[in-house]
């Protein structure tokens, strides 16, 4: 068994929870064949193990022969996906859709053939109703090959009822396949290089969108999916471009769609948790106090709320998206000395969670964190944080989430009074983001701000940081020069050294009077 599918077992099986590993066992017991045996204790052996050892396998299992072991391991990988597939049948629809086909197949195989369609009319009806358009047309495609065969004369002009139904369902599945693409396509953009940067980073992206996308005449006669993937690719555009209005107007439409369709929240948890996820991130951009907290507190309470499957990957994005909106309003309201104490269980929830959580997600939970720890004045474990992102290799992976990072760690460095390192970090952060291609007003004036700060009397500083906070002031509302400030509260920060104040307590009076204001919204 190559190494990669070695791999591919150890997880499988150290995902496993108690009720799957004794379900299997049962399972692996209906019979005592030699074989069964055999890799019933390699199971028992790889289960106990923290670290895969090959060595210690064939210590331990001496029935084993080494030539054996590789047939095994593959023949093991297949009868835990064969257990978890009929633990997994009743709970998840599609699955469920799937062995009724499997059912029909074998029926058709023995020539039953009116028994084979009367269980596709089954698994249609389910498909239909829980909006499985892929599936319904699958079994479309199955009751055509039977009717070509077999003239059941159950209902007149069923060839061409077959035919107008697989015509209209394949327009369907392939519209929504264009919007899905477009949305993919769209994350995959923001994955490379956060959000536009310039006016040339503005004209591409919203050329790209617009030559991709051609809006239907009306959106309410569409499918589920067509709209679903419509208002996600809306939605990435928006968050792209930097209209976060656009993007809480869109993400909102995303959750409301799931919110109308009740079984969809059931059937498809993990895009409703995405659309929620999307919607506070909207939320929070825009400093919508109300709506937020009303919108997390959802979050929250979903699992007492409302009927979803408790599998590992809802668990794992209910409880990702929980602790980053979590941060968040800690971030919203300022209360960042608060906000740390979540760190030991967002840790831990990072170190359970490693084999599960992209690179992506890991570096955002870093930068998060060490963005708790400035906003506290925790310097020195802000720093800690950040140099987790800073020697990550790949920086071609969230550019933005790398370059504010370097900018985060130099200000970290001046509060600490690091003066010898300031140099040397300025030039390693001015490499970089000229490098990056991502050398904005904001970070100029940061760069070249700290870099005097060493020559600059004590008395001059209050003058100096005035002079920066009104360069920014001016910059606040720029479309390209905004994302920094998401990123980076230099704003609050210069104030917080002018005033001679704690940054938290002045991002906290700010968000009182922004809670007294009426939301645009």
């Amino acid at each position: 068994m190559p190494k990669q599918q070695t791999e591919h077992l150890f997880q499988l099986i150290k995902s496993l929870s108690k009720a799957e590993k004794r379900n299997f066992r049962l399972y692996a017991n209906r019979t005592k064949t030699g074989d069964e045996t055999k890799f019933l204790h390699l199971f028992d052996i790889i289960d106990k193990q923290e670290v895969y050892d090959e060595n210690e396998i064939l210590k331990k299992a001496k029935n084993i022969k080494p030539q054996q072991l590789s047939n095994l391991k593959a023949h093991l990988y297949k009868q835990l996906l064969k257990s978890l597939r009929l633990q997994n049948a009743n709970l998840d629809t599609e699955i469920n859709i799937r062995e009724w086909i499997d059912y029909a197949k074998v029926l058709y195989n023995k020539g039953l053939y009116k028994q084979s369609l009367k269980i596709l009319e089954k698994s249609k009806n389910s498909a239909l109703k829980n909006q499985k358009p892929i599936l319904h047309y699958e079994i479309i495609e199955f009751e055509k090959l039977i009717e070509l065969q077999y003239i059941t004369r159950s209902i007149e002009n069923r060839a061409e009822e077959l035919t107008l139904e697989a015509n209209e369902l394949g327009q369907q599945i392939d519209t929504a396949k264009n919007y899905s693409n477009l949305a993919l396509k769209l994350y995959g953009l923001y994955l490379k290089v956060g959000s536009v940067r310039n006016k040339k980073d503005m004209l591409m992206v919203s050329q790209f969108f617009s030559s991709q996308f051609q809006p239907p005449p009306n959106i309410n006669e569409c499918s589920f999916y067509e709209r679903l993937y419509i208002y996600q690719a809306y939605v990435w555009y928006y968050h792209i471009i930097q209209d976060f209005v656009m993007c809480y107007k869109y993400s909102q439409k995303w959750v409301d769609l799931y919110r109308e369709n009740k079984e969809m929240i059931k059937n498809q948890t993990d895009l409703y948790f995405k659309g929620m996820n999307n919607l506070l991130v909207s939320l929070h951009m825009t400093r919508y106090h109300k709506k937020f907290k009303e919108e997390l507190d959802n979050l929250i309470n979903i699992p007492e709320k409302e009927d979803i499957p408790i599998n590992d990957n809802n668990l794992l994005l209910y409880n990702l998206f929980k602790y980053t909106h979590l941060i968040n309003y800690h971030f919203l309201e300022g209360t960042f000395s608060n906000g740390v104490k979540l760190i030991p269980e967002i840790n831990e929830f990072i170190q359970k969670n490693k084999r599960h959580l992209d690179n992506h997600r890991i570096l955002v939970f870093y930068y998060k964190i060490a963005s708790l720890y400035f906003g506290s004045g925790d310097y020195r474990n802000a720093i800690r944080y950040l140099n987790f992102i800073l020697n990550y290799k790949d920086t071609g992976l969230r550019e933005d989430i790398h370059c504010f990072s370097r900018l985060l760690n130099l200000v970290s460095h001046y509060e600490l009074g690091n003066n010898e390192l300031i140099e040397y970090q300025i030039k390693s952060t001015y490499r970089f983001l000229f490098k990056m291609d991502n050398l904005q007003q904001v970070q100029q004036y940061i760069l070249s701000f700290i870099r005097k700060l060493s020559d600059m009397e004590e008395k001059d500083l209050k003058d100096e940081f005035i002079k920066l906070h009104e360069k920014f002031l001016n910059l606040e509302d720029s479309p390209f020069e905004k994302r920094a400030f998401l990123y980076l509260d230099m704003i609050s920060w210069l104030e917080s050294k002018i005033q001679n104040r704690p940054v938290q307590e002045i991002i906290q009076e700010k968000a009182r009077k922004e809670k007294e204001q009426t939301h645009p919204h």
